[in-house]
């Protein structure tokens, strides 16, 4: 069987609404003697994915993000961080996989996963899906769970410590709760009212809703407040950190690292169950407009899942 040399991908063509994106036809890639070739069953769409589609960040980041992403447009065109799928072809020198294996992982600041193929070095952060989780499940731990593991680990979180989570029902959020609690650090989570449910799924130890009375009287001392959203200060915080408390945010300057053993930790905490997938809402490639539309909104309550259906396959 002859196999196909294009692939269906979603470009980018400009910087703004969800209306750049655009479905269009590109040469499928070749993977090198050190890359796998994966056949992308599963992305999604997150708040770093909107971001960038819409070069949404303030004053002065505008500029530095123009200089990493691309002036006019992003010069990646096509977007996408994570993604699950299966091998289809491996290079010469590639010993972790061969055609056939499922996996997972991150492509970060590479992008690339909004389309039915992709090549990614066998050393990047890529691992075999979890055993048990589905390509749609295995796509939705990635990008919160990467994010939050990394800040959480980089404040040194252990058991017994207290730690309050800011925005606790995104995909960032949801993830952060159940690290910090495969921990054994006890979880107060902040969220709006329509998330209080996800927050007592997640196993909260206390939920505050972030615009109740409880909340601005809210007088405990943490040992790590973290911002999953990107929408508050350390200032604001700074009666409700402990003497060497620890306060981490998405929204600031530190960019999560991402590596396979990130990867590596998310798969195991996902086969003991101690990580779940929170999927709010399914679309395909075809309608991933609407799924830009809708993490736009910024009411999504753990992950915005897309299937890539190749029309080939």
């Amino acid at each position: 069987m002859t196999q196909p040399v294009n692939m269906k991908a979603v470009i980018c063509t400009a910087y703004g609404a969800p209306e750049v994106l655009q479905l269009a036809t590109i040469k499928k890639p070749v993977p090198k003697d050190n890359e796998v070739l994966v056949k992308i069953v599963a992305t999604a769409v997150n708040s770093g994915d909107v971001r960038v589609r819409g070069l949404a960040v303030d004053g002065f980041l505008r500029i530095v993000m123009r200089f990493v992403l691309g002036f006019k447009r992003p010069r990646k065109p096509v977007l996408g961080t994570i993604y699950a799928g299966v091998v289809e072809a491996v290079g010469q020198q590639v010993r972790q996989f061969q055609p056939g294996d499922e996996v997972f992982g991150s492509r970060g600041f590479q992008f690339g996963t909004y389309a039915e193929y992709i090549t990614v070095a066998e050393n990047s952060p890529i691992d075999h899906k979890p055993s048990n989780a589905s390509f749609e499940e295995a796509a939705a731990i990635l990008f919160g769970g990467m994010t939050s593991a990394f800040f959480l680990h980089k404040a040194g979180i252990k058991s017994g410590q207290r730690v309050l989570v800011y925005g606790a029902t995104g995909s960032v959020g949801t993830a952060a709760v159940e690290i910090a609690r495969s921990h054994g650090a006890i979880v107060t989570a902040v969220c709006g009212e329509q998330g209080v449910e996800l927050a007592q799924q997640l196993g909260s130890e206390s939920i505050i809703v972030y615009t109740s009375e409880a909340y601005k009287q809210l007088n405990d001392q943490f040992d790590i407040i973290y911002d999953a959203v990107g929408k508050t200060t350390k200032k604001e915080f700074s009666t409700l950190l402990k003497p060497q408390g620890i306060y981490r945010t998405v929204g600031g300057l530190s960019v999560s690292k991402e590596r396979k053993e990130q990867v590596s930790f998310l798969k195991r905490l996902f086969e003991e169950g101690k990580l779940h997938a929170h999927i709010d809402k399914w679309y395909s490639i075809n309608e991933i407009v609407e799924a830009h539309r809708y993490v736009d909104t910024g009411r999504k309550k753990g992950n915005v899942v897309v299937t890539i259906v190749a029309d080939n396959v």
